[in-house]
């Protein structure tokens, strides 16, 4: 285990950047460990991984990495500006076994997120990257939500949040998250579209510098509802919200057919695009960014970021995690930082 070493001067234009291990069995800690070898991140942020230097030596030794080199740390005030630094968040003995789901994972992968939750909120990190988790083997009497995201809501006291997905200048909102396809009919409301709309354009100017933000909005049946041929959701809720945004002076184009819309490249008129449901925003957001993709939780009172996979247990522990995703999540949380400090370049 590393020893403690005498913190240098903390510089305040480096930003500190939270990390929650996540599932120890998946392949969070690999892609932490992968990402952070690269020490010229430390030029540019200050990363506080909250988790165990139990599992960070298990894998270390398990992947034979040497040369990497992290502070154990109590508190941010102990915090190495050169080097990764761990909080632990647990003290009992931990088994990691790579690829398997098992309660006490799940229930590490809660404490890592809860502290990292409280030092955000408190405002001593300034962003937070969280590692993938198992939704299931995480559920407890202390944690029962559908994922990070609902988390976070509940934390912040706020449902004036959406899922974004962002690789790039592709960005893909969607309306409806983690929730049953049959439920997304009776979810979409004209107000609830409205509000997601709403979210995402302040979020084009505040986090990424758009003055006049361009968005366009897919429909939910087929062919857009075919008029009320194919369904109604489009006239009844969709349409009337497009409406209401577009009379506040917003630029709102839709709704589109979602069939044809990636295949023709209309994506690349637009600065984002709201998808009704998940999959329906996913499933072309993956097919092109698959290994660069960084889900943003637009709309939150603090910044947070996180590659676009899962625990992916079928190549943990194999050396075989693409980190690409992970890293992508951490210079998308940084430039989210300059941004809301106001260094970024406003463009039109």
């Amino acid at each position: 285990m590393e020893t403690q070493a005498h913190s240098e001067r903390y510089n305040p234009d480096k930003p500190i950047l939270g990390i929650s291990m996540g599932d120890f069995n998946g392949i969070g800690p690999e892609i932490i460990l992968k990402t952070f070898q690269d020490a010229r991140l430390f030029k540019f942020c200050t990363p506080v991984v909250y988790g165990s230097a139990r599992v960070f030596n298990f894998y270390k030794k398990h992947y034979n990495v040497e040369e990497f080199h992290y502070q154990l740390i109590k508190d941010l005030g102990e915090k190495h500006l050169k080097r990764i630094n761990v909080i632990n968040c647990w003290e009992e003995e931990t088994l990691v076994e790579p690829g398997k789901e098992t309660q006490q994972a799940g229930r590490c992968a809660y404490l890592s997120l809860k502290r990292a939750t409280e030092d955000l909120k408190a405002g001593t990190i300034d962003a937070l990257v969280t590692a993938p988790i198992n939704k299931n083997n995480m559920q407890s009497d202390e944690f029962r939500f559908m994922g990070h995201t609902d988390f976070l809501a509940h934390e912040f006291q706020t449902n004036q949040y959406l899922m974004t997905f962002v690789s790039g200048d592709l960005k893909i909102a969607v309306a409806t998250d983690h929730i049953p396809l049959s439920q997304v009919s009776n979810t979409l409301t004209t107000s609830l579209i409205q509000s997601k709309l709403l979210i995402l354009e302040k979020s084009l100017r505040m986090d990424f510098g758009i003055a006049k933000p361009k968005i366009a909005v897919l429909g939910l049946n087929p062919h857009a509802g075919e008029a009320g041929l194919l369904g109604h959701e489009e006239q009844n809720a969709i349409i009337p919200a497009l409406t209401e945004v577009r009379n506040k002076g917003i630029f709102i184009q839709g709704p589109y057919p979602a069939d044809g819309f990636f295949g023709k490249g209309y994506e690349k008129k637009f600065d984002a695009v709201l998808a009704m449901y998940h999959d329906q925003g996913l499933i072309p957001f993956k097919s092109v960014a698959f290994d660069t993709g960084v889900n943003f939780s637009a709309g939150f009172p603090k910044i947070r970021t996180s590659p676009d996979h899962g625990t992916a247990y079928d190549i943990a522990g194999k050396n075989k995690a693409n980190e690409s995703s992970f890293r992508e999540a951490v210079f998308l949380a940084l430039q989210l930082v300059k941004s809301r400090k106001g260094e970024l370049v406003i463009s039109e």
